[in-house]
């Protein structure tokens, strides 16, 4: 892996329109459309939420903004979100890794 590939922080988002009735595909959507244009990042969807993966917290940072801006501009009133960082400046790693280490 060379520098350029190098990723160490990883995080996992999800987004929760509260008060917008029981089927949310299209906020998640739309921040999922967001997070995707934050090219300095990776994502991996998952049914609960999204991992990200980036090499600095702060572009974590400006992508979980970015969509998280982008629900209300769909409409929601109120926005919750989780946000789960997992930060470590040790070693190089990917979100494979982490999966492959319990595989």
């Amino acid at each position: 892996m060379n520098h350029q590939d190098e990723y160490r922080v990883i995080a996992e988002f999800s987004t929760h329109p509260l008060g917008e009735g029981t089927s949310l595909s299209r906020y998640v959507r739309s921040a999922l459309d967001e997070l995707r244009k934050a090219k300095s990042v990776r994502l991996s969807v998952n049914p609960m939420g999204t991992v990200i993966e980036a090499k600095s917290l702060q572009e974590i940072f400006a992508a979980v903004q970015a969509a998280h801006e982008r629900v209300f501009k769909e409409g929601a009133s109120r926005v919750a979100f989780t946000l789960a960082v997992d930060d470590r400046r040790d070693k190089r790693r990917r979100m494979e890794d982490k999966v492959s280490a319990v595989s």
